[in-house]
């Protein structure tokens, strides 16, 4: 399965809740519209005008109607009463009645599926579609703005559930387009990539996936297990390092991080490695303490290379929706953060945070994760994101 169609079937808990807004919003103030003909075929004729006593003489006969109730057929111009050229009276039933009056299996066969609802777009509609957006956890602000861009030059027009997801996915994917970037790859070795994030973000993961996908791309790595307070987080680290053949430095439990960077860093120079990944303690935003820990470990590594970090790649929890913005702004402002990756969109409803975070931050977004293994953590793709999230089969 393609990473779209892995995407879009874990991001169901969030596209279910905006397709089931959406299909409220049209169902409460629309109406059934007789879907247009097919492409290629002339529109269905109406109902004759009382002062037309006749149709027009010169439509095709309709290709799939039933064969006329004339008593021979007439495939030369032979010579007929005048009266067999008039269509019965109007109290008569008329031969091939319009495309859409015909029954389902007929309309079908013309490229005429069922009716379909919409709903003319007013202020009302308009601001039911805030509120959808906003229970998608897009905020307040951006929210405003993507209605606003949905609304301009449609007001007025009458829509259906899968018209406003289109447009929806669109001017979604136009706010997130500048911030779709790759993390960006330096000739300068080791290029420094240190990892930050609350508890349970998924850092530790997130590096044995980017250090096996760097691996798989030709890539030397060496990852420095930094989260020296969480024994399970070595062991983490240690099970991807061996399954992508990637050295994985440690220190005893309890010991200080920031020597351990350094140390770190001064094998991967020796060694000439691309890149080196140093993993960070979980740190709540709000404990002081362990924040200025991770200024620490940015001094020190600084101590042997002016430039790193390189990367400052902050990993967010899409489950913690709107607190994603809090953690954004005071990791930015301790540790310079570069670039952010969004896990656990699989398991949330939230995913409109991502949304919230580019119109917010401009910050570039490297890469989204939807599961545990390798695969499930690729680059980030506005396009296919933002149909995902309002539920289109497509991107």
């Amino acid at each position: 399965m393609s990473f779209f169609g892995k995407l879009k079937a874990r991001m169901f808990k969030s596209s279910s809740k905006i397709e089931e807004g959406l299909d409220a919003i049209v169902e409460e103030g629309g109406a059934e519209d007789a879907p247009p003909p097919a492409s290629g075929q002339a529109p269905a004729a109406g109902p004759a005008s009382p002062s037309v006593p006749h149709p027009e003489p010169d439509l095709p006969p309709d290709p799939v109607a039933p064969p006329p109730a004339e008593p021979e057929p007439e495939p030369q111009p032979e010579p007929e009463p005048a009266a067999r050229d008039v269509p019965p009276p109007a109290e008569a039933p008329a031969e091939g009645p319009a495309p859409q009056q015909r029954p389902g299996i007929l309309g079908r066969f013309l490229g005429r599926g069922p009716a379909v609802v919409r709903r003319e777009l007013d202020d009302a509609m308009l601001e039911q579609l805030e509120e959808v957006l906003i229970q998608a956890d897009m905020g307040v602000d951006t929210a405003l703005r993507v209605s606003a861009r949905f609304a301009e030059g449609r007001m007025g027009r009458r829509f259906g559930v899968e018209e406003i997801k289109r447009i929806l996915a669109r001017e979604i994917a136009q706010i997130m387009e500048p911030v779709a970037r790759p993390m960006p790859l330096f000739p300068k070795k080791p290029q420094v990539v240190l990892v930050v994030g609350v508890n349970g973000s998924g850092k530790t993961t997130t590096i044995g996936k980017l250090a096996s996908q760097f691996r798989a791309a030709g890539k030397s790595v060496v990852i420095a297990a930094g989260d020296t307070f969480r024994a399970a987080a070595v062991e983490q680290l240690q099970v991807w390092g061996e399954r992508a053949g990637v050295p994985v430095m440690t220190a005893p439990e309890g010991s200080d991080p920031a020597s351990l960077a350094f140390d770190a860093h001064k094998r991967a120079e020796e060694e000439g490695a691309d890149l080196l990944m140093i993993d960070t303690a979980g740190r709540l935003q709000n404990r002081q303490d362990l924040m200025e820990e991770l200024s620490k470990i940015v001094r020190v590594i600084r101590k042997r290379d002016e430039g790193a970090p390189h990367n400052t790649l902050l990993v967010l929890d899409a489950t913690t929706g709107q607190n994603a913005l809090r953690q954004v702004e005071e990791f930015g402002r301790l540790a310079d953060v570069t670039g952010l990756v969004m896990t656990k969109l699989d398991g949330t409803a939230r995913g409109g945070v991502l949304v919230a975070l580019a119109d917010r931050f401009g910050l570039p977004i490297h890469a989204i994760g939807i599961g545990e293994q390798v695969g499930d953590l690729a680059p980030f793709a506005p396009e296919e994101f933002a149909a995902a999230l309002v539920g289109l089969d497509d991107a």
